[in-house]
């Protein structure tokens, strides 16, 4: 088994940054591939970034050009940089990932973001 831990989260001005930080407590590199999702008040979870384990990203259109996704194996870290925040960001920020091998799939708690004047 393998925990996921988020951190990173708190209250930004609009236009500021963040950077979020999902620790695992085992390695990552049997993850593939590794998300983060966030989910508003009263609505659904949402998809916001992808990473392969050969590096290959995907964003929601809502953050493309404002969000960067990475992972560092060795560390057995993901990262969620976000840049150019805006009110609408505003939610509960989760890091998952999906086991390659067997499609097990494991969240973290959840770490909160508030974009906010």
């Amino acid at each position: 088994q393998v925990q996921l831990v988020e951190s990173g989260g708190g209250l930004v001005q609009p236009g500021g940054s963040l950077r979020l930080f999902c620790a695992a407590s085992g390695s990552i590199s049997r993850f593939n591939p590794m998300d983060w999702y966030r989910q508003a008040p009263g609505q659904e979870r949402e998809l916001v970034a992808r990473i392969t384990s050969g590096g290959s990203t995907n964003y929601a259109d809502s953050v493309k050009g404002r969000f960067t996704i990475s992972r560092d194996n060795t560390k057995n870290t993901a990262y969620l940089q976000m840049s150019g925040l805006k009110p609408e960001d505003t939610a509960v920020y989760y890091c998952h990932g999906t086991v390659w091998y067997n499609s097990d799939e494991y969240w973290g708690q959840g770490t909160q973001v508030t974009v906010s004047s």
